[in-house]
């Protein structure tokens, strides 16, 4: 099933070459792939990975490893944000 990747700010310099302009791609992923199995090829620091939304809604740290996605969601990860 596909599902749309985004990285925010300096996690686009995760995200392959061709894709860090537009901030996203598309993803096929298996139906039980959890949040943490979509990004681990990725290789996120995991410090870097705060805010998680699918479809605009956070996901809470302690329920990545286990929520899955279904055909069409959008997975948007943000790293932390400094401001003042």
């Amino acid at each position: 099933m596909q599902i749309t990747f985004k990285l925010y700010a300096s996690l686009t310099d995760y995200l392959p070459a061709d894709k860090r302009s537009s901030n996203l791609m598309t993803l096929d992923i298996a139906p039980e792939a959890t949040i943490a199995d979509i990004i681990a090829p990725f290789n996120l620091p995991m410090k870097l990975v705060h805010l998680v939304l699918i479809n605009g809604v956070y996901v809470a740290p302690e329920d990545r490893a286990a929520r899955t996605l279904v055909e069409g969601d959008v997975l948007a990860i943000w790293p932390p944000i400094a401001g003042g």
